[in-house]
């Protein structure tokens, strides 16, 4: 009984100490087609499966934005589930079957897409480039 108290602890143990590995890109300074930002910056947790973004608006695009919008804020931040297919990173599908839209990075590259589907017709168009890319390998 002893013997079997013993290799279950140790099994217990070991499972416990077992390195664990994570995989974090941050593409941050990236600017955009269409807005102006003090901070735009993407965080792709690769083992959690999980976008975050942070941004900060400019003044003018800030204001822009609240005439139309009164819940719009100088500052946010909002967090996405993603995959992985085909070597590509993507956010999950946002909106309606027949129309939906993706957010889609490719790994090791600066730009930003947005992938864009109508009725099964596919559309991608780049909207960002970020100009520093970090990627860290995270051991625990």
């Amino acid at each position: 009984m002893r013997k079997i108290k013993f290799y279950i602890f140790f099994f217990i143990i070991t499972l416990n100490c077992q390195n664990l590995k994570s995989e974090i890109i941050i593409l941050s300074a990236c600017d955009d087609k269409q807005d102006e930002f003090l901070k735009n910056e993407y965080i792709l947790n690769l083992n959690e499966l999980i976008m975050t973004r942070n941004y900060v608006y400019k003044e003018k695009t800030f204001k822009k934005y609240k005439l139309t919008d009164l819940s719009v804020k100088k500052s946010n931040t909002y967090v996405r589930n993603i995959y992985e297919e085909n070597g590509k990173i993507l956010t999950h599908k946002h909106g309606y079957p027949q129309f939906y839209t993706q957010i889609l990075f490719e790994k090791g590259k600066q730009d930003i897409f947005i992938k864009t589907v109508l009725n099964d017709e596919e559309g991608i168009s780049k909207i960002s480039t970020c100009k520093k890319i970090e990627k860290f390998d995270k051991e625990s």
